[in-house]
């Protein structure tokens, strides 16, 4: 019995040990940071469908990450030759001539949209605001939310 114990849980250890579901140490941790930016993989965004459940309350959370860049609250062209990369988001809404800048890391929330289609770009850009990599969020504000009134 004991042996039988012992066997399941060496394997058990083994398939923990096996990498968190294959995941390196770098995709985990991000770029190393003694490897100089010519080495390192290009800068991603990965985002993902605003939460259904907020949505349906009329409120915007969209969540997101970046691969192989740090996003932190530096700007300026000597920025540029850190490394890891580092950047930050600009968020643009339904194509407005505007955008806003966001070095938090925390995931979107856009309140006061109205009833309908929207479309928010989600751009990585550098410490010079150029951008590395982008992505579009299309999603629909339902009718059946309603705003609770002011008093």
């Amino acid at each position: 019995m004991n042996q039988i114990l012992a066997s399941i849980a060496g394997a058990t250890v083994i398939l923990c040990a096996s990498g968190a579901f294959g995941q390196s140490a770098r995709d985990i941790r991000g770029a190393d940071p003694v490897v100089p930016l010519e080495n390192e993989p290009p800068a991603r965004i990965v985002v993902d469908p605003p939460l259904a459940e907020s949505l349906a309350k009329g409120f915007v959370f969209i969540q997101y990450r970046a691969e192989n860049l740090h996003i932190v609250p530096v700007f300026g062209p000597k920025a540029l030759d850190d490394s890891p990369r580092i950047g930050h988001i600009h968020v643009t809404v339904d194509d407005a001539p505007w955008h806003w800048a966001d070095a938090s890391g925390e995931p979107l929330i856009i309140v006061g949209l109205p009833v309908g289609a929207h479309k928010v770009l989600i751009e990585l850009v550098d410490a010079n605001h150029e951008t590395l990599d982008s992505a579009v969020v299309n999603f629909v504000v339902p009718k059946q939310f309603s705003r609770p009134r002011k008093k």
